[in-house]
């Protein structure tokens, strides 16, 4: 894309020639090929780790330790790869990187103006050789680091917004092929997606453009995979209903071979009610991100009552979502488990705030979600926090921590968590293009023990595939309390699960979860106590939350106390790994 000096995005909007004011497609053509000779594309299976993270927001902060020239740009993202591999993740999954309209004051990207191009504001170099090239370098780079690279995609509005938004393209081309329209004078578009306009997805021309788009970030840019925001969309009818037995481009995907390698993950829901999560939505392939995960997981560890058996749904891979049985046949794996994401609260915030703080983005407070399912641990902010509080919190930081990487399915958490990165109490910072929106990595040098306890959480999944299955745990899990019956009661804040590993070649993992305010005594109810060693307490301090190899110890009979909100992992050598 060519945006000239003189752009103007309100010349779009008025009546009148927008020339010379208006953004302009370049069809220029690689001058010489890349050279993607030796680019291998990762595929990770149980050791998936996504680490979802904004491009510009990564790196701008001029704390983030990369090069002037490069901060929040793709080539910072290049500079940053050291620190992703000793982290440990496996995939990172890019907010919006198609070109979008930067008039538009969504610095998080959802407003696509161009489906071909990478965004030029996160370029280090402009220059039309340099705006696919940059791109392609830091793939590369990824993929040399063994990290999959995934796109979150917005197939579902442009840029162009209502009838009061500009005309840059499709509305003046064929508004009525590209959008859902509506027999409404005064409000023209259908507004499924929240933002003014809805592709219209079932149009079998739209279906080409968006597979085309597909098709050229999967050969000509090497990304391994796409989340597709709001996908619901994709199973709207013409006149707006809801096809919930078949979504045409979902098919167009599944049917296409040269795609069959991707990582699809949809958001099974848009934002005018439709809400698909699991067997309810028809890309019966397809990952999907579990909001049912997040609230559940939140509820619990934030204390509420009558949790405990959807929790355990939860880390069984959610399997009353993605039935196993033979109708269905789905896998652990399609549930996305996520507590945090860049929609809503950063981790930290989620144990900081009980209310949201959004006065900054201009809407008096009214924007973002208000049910945020967060606990401040008794006190709101970080002004003047007390010491006992911010050692709950971080307490509950890694809870949260081992709930999400213990759990079945395909574990996902947003940049900065690892190191208590905050926004404030803002959880819809999406035009907040300063240190509220960008990663603050003092925190980083402020919280390794945090860093530190994620780092080896991470480890221990991966060193542990009985945990990360391609099928359900089965006959394989065993369920306790603090003695040998689970307390499915609704006042029960406790829980308690051993995973056999033997059929994995693994350890045998046996888990202790203390939600409670009080420490409770909890009995182990398999082997014997010599056979057991502690791995993980959260509720000792650092370093001795997370014991490293060599590090754990036996314990010395069947009883442990598990402290108040505390998470315990205890490791057995069953001869098989």
């Amino acid at each position: 894309m060519f945006f000239p000096a003189a752009f103007d995005q309100l010349a779009a909007v008025r009546p009148g020639s927008n020339a010379g004011r208006a953004p302009l497609g370049v069809l220029a053509g690689d001058s010489e090929a890349f050279e993607w000779q030796g680019d291998r594309r990762p595929r990770h299976e149980a050791d998936t780790i996504i680490y979802e993270l904004h491009v510009k927001g990564f790196t701008k902060n001029p704390n983030s330790g990369v090069e002037r020239k490069t901060r929040g740009t793709y080539a910072g993202v290049v500079e940053k790869i050291p620190y992703l591999k000793d982290l440990g993740v496996t995939v990172v999954e890019l907010m919006p990187v198609l070109q979008y309209d930067p008039a538009d004051g969504n610095y998080w990207g959802y407003g696509p103006l161009n489906f071909f191009a990478p965004h030029d504001g996160y370029l280090s170099a402009h220059s039309f050789e340099s705006q696919h090239d940059e791109f392609r370098e830091m793939v590369k780079a990824l993929h040399d680091a063994d990290i999959e690279v995934v796109l979150d995609v917005v197939y579902n509005h442009t840029a162009e917004g209502n009838h009061t938004g500009p005309v840059y393209s499709f509305k003046g081309i064929d508004n009525s092929t590209y959008y859902l329209m509506a027999d409404r004078p005064a409000a023209p578009y259908e507004n499924f997606s929240g933002t003014g306009n809805t592709l219209n997805c079932a149009n079998r021309y739209v279906r080409k453009m968006i597979m085309d788009s597909i098709r050229h970030w999967t050969n000509e840019m090497h990304v391994d995979g796409f989340r597709f925001d709001l996908a619901s969309v994709f199973t709207r009818n013409p006149d707006g209903s809801v096809n919930v037995t078949d979504a045409p481009l979902l098919s167009d995907m599944a049917s296409d071979p040269d795609l069959a390698h991707l990582r699809l993950i949809a958001e099974p829901w848009d934002a005018a009610g439709v809400y698909q999560l699991g067997r309810a939505f028809p890309g019966i392939m397809t990952c999907q991100w579990n909001g049912r995960f997040r609230d559940d997981l939140r509820r619990f560890i934030r204390g509420d009552s009558g949790i405990v058996p959807a929790l355990m749904r939860r880390l069984y891979g959610s399997d009353d979502l993605f039935p196993d049985d033979l109708p269905n046949a789905y896998h652990p794996h399609q549930s996305v488990n996520y507590i945090t994401s860049h929609d809503g609260f950063t981790l930290y915030d989620l144990v900081a705030y009980n209310q949201k703080h959004n006065w900054a983005n201009g809407h008096g407070n009214t924007d973002g979600m208000d049910e945020n399912y967060s606990w401040n641990c008794g006190w709101e902010g970080d002004e003047g926090v007390p010491p006992e509080v911010m050692k709950l919190r971080k307490r509950q930081i890694k809870n949260c921590c081992c709930l999400l990487l213990l759990a079945n399915g395909t574990p996902m958490f947003r940049a900065g968590d690892e190191f208590m990165h905050t926004q404030a109490g803002n959880n819809n910072p999406y035009n907040q293009d300063n240190e509220v929106g960008w990663i603050d990595w003092s925190r980083l040098r402020a919280n390794p023990d945090i860093f530190r306890f994620f780092k080896l959480m991470i480890a221990f999944r991966k060193a542990h595939p009985s945990l990360a299955r391609s099928r359900f745990w089965r006959e394989d899990v065993h369920w306790y309390g603090v003695s040998r019956s689970t307390d499915l009661n609704y006042d029960s804040h406790s829980l308690a699960l051993a995973v056999q590993g033997a059929t994995e070649d693994d350890n045998d993992v046996y888990v202790m979860i203390n939600a409670y305010w009080q420490e409770l005594a909890f009995q182990i109810q398999e082997g014997t106590g010599g056979q057991w060693r502690r791995v993980v307490d959260t509720g000792a301090e650092s370093p001795f939350d997370f014991l490293g190899p060599g590090e754990a110890t036996a314990l010395e009979s069947l009883r442990y106390s598990v402290a108040a909100r505390s998470v315990v992992i205890l490791v057995r050598d069953n001869g098989r790994s």
